[in-house]
């Protein structure tokens, strides 16, 4: 599926995997996240973080009528506010899907997957 938008010139499909890849990137630069967690936890394992090539297998983009939701599932680090994170990569998903593609969220869930340890 693919997102379409329509503009005076004509009409601009962007890819699911393309918001996915914009909105893990946008995750990433959040302070407290240590990466993104597989969306299929058993088939994946919960220990994977992805690469940043694999950004969209953390991130599910929902079409229902003319809304998009977005599903991130993140690792955080330990020490931190989990809560502060999650509203954190809200904003920061939101804005820069915004004011990269042009579009407008209506909702971005986040699944906190695991907690790591990092090394200072």
């Amino acid at each position: 599926m693919s997102i379409e938008m329509r503009t005076n010139f004509g009409q601009i499909d962007i890819s699911n995997d393309v918001v996915a890849t914009i909105a893990g990137g946008a995750a990433i630069d959040c302070y407290g996240i240590v990466g993104m967690a597989s969306k299929n936890q058993i088939k994946d394992g919960i220990t994977d973080i992805l690469r940043k090539e694999n950004f969209s297998r953390g991130v599910i983009v929902r079409q229902e009528n003319d809304e998009v939701h977005i599903d991130m599932y993140i690792i955080v680090s330990y020490g931190t506010k989990i809560s502060e994170i999650a509203h954190n990569v809200q904003s920061k998903v939101k804005y820069t899907l915004d004011k990269t593609v042009g579009l407008s969220a209506d909702s971005i869930n986040i699944y906190v997957q695991g907690v790591r340890v990092t090394n200072p």
